[in-house]
């Protein structure tokens, strides 16, 4: 369906139309998917995969547009002309967004939406009931449906089908240079999780589990990321079992968070870290470029380098502690009293090998990343049958952390990625890690002040310099480029070593 001309206007402005077009109706997708997790009941999962399939078909009419594709080529014409180099990055990412829209044919692309829809519903309801094969065919059909989106895509020379699913969320990286960069870093974390665990160090944790009102938790979290920055007048904060971010677009972005009552403490980590999420979302030039690449996250990598900076680097400093503490104090009252700065720092910090990725300490969090990169990988390679996760899962986890799984629900079934059809996500979060890292060694140069300022609970500054460095490029460069320009290095885990 023809849905633009190009000789209404100029090239450029009726693509930008068009591209905003596109955009709403993904965000009206965003939108269904924030409900599902939110606050639709079970009984809705059916009408939910309908809307979300026949969405996403109209959606793919839209991207796979031949006008589309003319004005991409005479805007980018237009831009390189014009030695606009801004403006010509942002062509230049219209034009890889709809070539690769249209290698996927509407069925496949229908079918994942369906999947997704469905398979969240059954993973669901198989964690809860510790029952994989519950949720065995889905993961089945999802990887299936991974390989035949990868066939599409193309593999690229020397490479292999995981590159091309990667690069949906990580654009241009490979499996290949993902292994160069976690091979080191695996070797350090064991090593260093050995000499933790030998060390005979005591950290008091007590206070840190003891039950806290839910409600108030949700006080204090919502307090703290209203200091750090995010915007509660363009944004809120909901309830869910997963915590996640979504930007739907200029003036709304949403975070979730989960609590429990004896955990105050990772409620507030777990909060912080979507509120990094969301202001990079609030960040971004929507306003002005809602649709097109200058107005959209670089990568995930990227995304996620924003929320670990600010749950850990930012959350898990004794600098943030010194002004934290008394905000705990006003919210939770008596019972954090005598409870110190530095003892919340520690505890903060205590690294405890566990199950549960999302709860994990800032230094066994990777392993959890290494194992779901392996093992999503092998099975997109046909190396390892989807039958055999749990126990290829629960034999890692004990090689790995020295712990043995309980349940499936505490194992391969705790993450909802594989569920969603998310294939070449798991990687990203620790690129977000050792990004993170590095930009925070770029912006203690510039800002020599920063730690006094986070003790004073002024965080202004550290805001100002992602939004500048960070948020402002939107997709003008991939990652690693973005990296290099704000840090003088592309990615490297020697500083998140450090």
């Amino acid at each position: 369906m023809t849905t633009a001309t190009t000789t209404s206007t100029d090239p450029i402005t009726q693509l930008s139309k068009m591209l905003r077009g596109v955009a709403v109706l993904r965000s009206v997708d965003a939108l269904l998917d924030w409900d599902q997790e939110t606050f639709m009941p079970v009984g809705g999962s059916g009408l939910r995969a309908e809307h979300l399939q026949e969405l996403s078909g109209i959606i793919h009419d839209r991207q796979t547009d031949p006008v589309l594709g003319e004005l991409i080529g005479q805007a980018h014409e237009e831009a390189k002309a014009s030695g606009d180099a801004r403006l010509e990055a942002d062509f230049r990412e219209a034009r890889r967004d709809f070539d690769k829209a249209t290698k996927l044919p509407k069925s496949l692309v229908e079918e994942m939406a369906r999947c997704r829809a469905l398979g969240m519903t059954a993973w669901r309801e198989a964690r809860q009931k510790n029952d994989f094969p519950t949720f065995l065919p889905w993961l089945k059909k999802t990887v299936e449906l991974n390989r035949q989106k990868a066939e599409c895509f193309g593999v690229p020379e020397g490479g292999e089908h995981y590159d091309a699913l990667m690069d949906d969320f990580e654009p241009d990286m490979t499996a290949k240079r993902t292994e160069e960069i976690f091979t080191p870093l695996r070797a350090f974390t064991v090593d260093l999780l050995a000499r933790i665990k030998d060390s005979g160090v005591e950290v008091d944790r007590t206070f840190a589990t003891m039950e806290m009102p839910v409600e108030k938790q949700r006080e204090f979290s919502k307090k703290v990321c209203q200091a750090i920055g995010f915007d509660f007048e363009t944004g809120r904060m909901d309830d869910t079992s997963h915590p996640f971010c979504s930007g739907f677009g200029p003036g709304d972005t949403r975070i979730t968070n989960r609590y429990r009552p004896d955990a105050w403490l990772d409620a507030l980590s777990s909060a912080m870290h979507e509120a990094g999420h969301g202001m990079y979302e609030q960040g971004l030039p929507k306003a002005e470029l809602f649709g097109r690449p200058l107005g959209e996250a670089v990568s995930l990598g990227i995304h996620e380098s924003q929320s670990r900076m600010w749950e850990n680097q930012v959350g898990r400093s004794r600098d943030f502690w010194t002004w934290g503490i008394g905000v705990a104090r006003d919210v939770f009252g008596e019972a954090l009293t005598g409870v110190t700065p530095e003892q919340v720092y520690r505890a903060s910090n205590l690294i405890e090998p566990s199950f549960i990725r999302v709860e994990a300490d800032e230094l066994t969090y990777n392993l959890h990343i290494m194992l779901r990169f392996d093992l999503e990988r092998a099975m997109i390679r046909g190396e390892m049958a989807c039958e055999d996760l749990p126990g290829i899962w629960n034999e890692r986890i004990k090689s790995d952390f020295g712990l043995t799984v309980p349940s499936d629900a505490k194992g391969c079934l705790q993450d909802i990625h594989w569920s969603m059809g998310a294939m070449g996500y798991f990687p990203t979060y620790t690129f977000g890690n050792i990004y993170s890292a590095q930009l925070w060694d770029a912006m203690g140069t510039a800002i020599p002040d920063r730690a006094s300022k986070i003790a004073s609970g002024d965080f202004a500054p550290v805001l100002s310099w992602v939004r500048d460095h960070v948020h402002a490029h939107g997709r003008e460069f991939n990652a690693e480029t973005l990296c290099e320009k704000a840090t003088g290095s592309t990615m490297r885990p020697e500083p998140l070593m450090a």
